[in-house]
């Protein structure tokens, strides 16, 4: 799966190992920064990540900052982007499950490293479950559809 990868400054060390683990799991990993613990905005890096999973570049993303919050906020401003702020396994994979999303944020201040990895291996692996999920799913691809024009 090629993914893409992108951090605000506190969330630049998650990052760095989370592009370690993916390459271990057999993912391409694209990085749209930061490059540094350099104080910097997060919407200059989830943006980017974002708009290359909308048009399908990628095929998922995964985000992280501070608290999440932020690279939530801007992903989610993206049309065809589902971003999920995750804290724990369960909820990574009632994300894919349930509600089919594509990005996957992280709050680096406030996850270890063991579960942020076992969060993003599950959200990976997971599959959407389709059924009654999917009509609510496509009443938001239907609603990013109708903003667009």
């Amino acid at each position: 799966m090629n993914i893409a990868l992108a951090s605000d400054h506190a969330g630049y060390a998650l990052k760095e190992r989370l592009k370690v683990l993916l390459d271990e799991l057999g993912h391409v990993c694209v990085d749209f920064g930061t490059d540094s613990e350099e104080s910097c905005d997060y919407p200059d890096f989830a943006f980017p990540a974002s708009e290359a999973l909308a048009r399908g570049e990628v095929d998922r993303a995964v985000l992280v900052c501070g608290s999440g919050v932020g690279m939530s906020m801007c992903a989610n401003r993206v049309a065809g982007v589902r971003a999920a702020l995750c804290s724990s396994v369960e909820i990574a994979r009632l994300s894919r499950r349930h509600n089919d999303a594509n990005a996957l944020c992280l709050a680096a201040r406030f996850i270890d490293g063991k579960t942020a990895f076992e969060v993003v291996r599950v959200w990976l692996d997971e599959a959407f479950e389709g059924g009654r999920h999917a009509r609510r799913v496509s009443k938001m691809a239907a609603y990013d559809r109708s903003r667009s024009r």
